[in-house]
């Protein structure tokens, strides 16, 4: 189908079981916040992109597909121009997922990790372009059958992308813009110290730039602001944490660098929808 420029086409709902967007982006464009619940699968098909994904920033080129995990933060900025196009492709575990008559274990196999990138071939781009073609038409006829059909799609590329080998090689630094790379480096130690205290100053001065270009360029790559971001990472340990341990929720809480289990509480639920002795009873592995 033709695009218009910077006028995306969308099925579905993104939190929903299966969703389906192509934009041809030619002006300047971020998301913020970007986290969900269902998997994504994200696919350039023109201009270069880059990828903040779980602490970590990837440099996309046309050709490449990316397959990111439910829960993991990720965004899209742009190198350069950003003019570029692309495909994203959410879907639940209802809609192909463990209980499907569709569903194989190997086909969610790539998203064992938190997030995988494929650089394909010529020959492959035309058959990843051809069946990604077929579910925008798909999508935009929605004739009899076509939920059937997109779930035969979706499994064709599932198993396409759990057959091809995973490029895990790390960028250089010569790869990565000064930018890019020192917000890796401030994603990587909040990682890895979200138990202490954690301020914008102290951050700032640790790596030698000031809080404002820090408090703004952090967002423009992440799409999360410092303290969002920090917040999130102990969160998500503490998840953690209820699922694999016996701890008492203040002694998570402490663990994890909250202040109080006043403040713990009211901030799990809200990146989470529940609270932390819920979250326990429904996930104790």
């Amino acid at each position: 189908m033709k695009l218009q420029p910077d006028q995306p086409f969308t099925f579905g709902d993104e939190e929903g079981d299966f969703y389906i967007q192509q934009v041809r982006r030619t002006k300047p464009f971020g998301r913020m916040n970007h986290i969900h619940h269902t998997y994504e699968i994200y696919y350039l098909l023109s201009g270069e992109r880059v990828h903040f994904i779980d602490r970590r920033t990837v440099s996309l080129t046309a050709g490449d597909l990316v397959l990111v995990n439910k829960g993991v933060v990720h965004n899209s900025s742009e190198i350069g121009s950003p003019e570029h196009e692309r495909i994203v492709i959410n879907f639940s575990d209802g809609f192909l997922g463990t209980g499907h008559p569709l569903h194989d274990p190997l086909l969610l196999a790539p998203f064992s990790q938190q997030a995988c990138l494929y650089k394909l071939s010529s020959q492959e781009r035309v058959f990843a372009e051809q069946l990604l073609g077929k579910m925008i038409a798909e999508a935009a006829q929605q004739r009899p059958g076509h939920e059937v059909y997109l779930r035969l799609l979706l499994t064709e590329l599932l198993l396409f992308a759990a057959r091809h080998p995973v490029d895990e090689r790390p960028e250089s630094p010569e790869q990565q813009n000064s930018l890019h790379q020192k917000i890796t480096e401030i994603a990587a130690f909040i990682g890895g110290s979200y138990e202490t205290k954690l301020t914008l100053p102290d951050l700032a001065k640790r790596f030698f730039v000031s809080p404002y270009y820090l408090s703004r360029s952090f967002k423009a790559v992440t799409g999360f602001t410092l303290i969002e971001y920090v917040n999130l990472t102990r969160v998500r340990e503490a998840q953690r944490l209820l699922r694999e341990t016996d701890l008492k929720i203040i002694a998570v809480a402490e663990r994890t660098g909250f202040e109080s289990a006043g403040h713990f509480d009211r901030m799990f639920k809200k990146l989470t929808g529940t609270t932390p002795l819920l979250y326990r009873k429904l996930n104790r592995m």
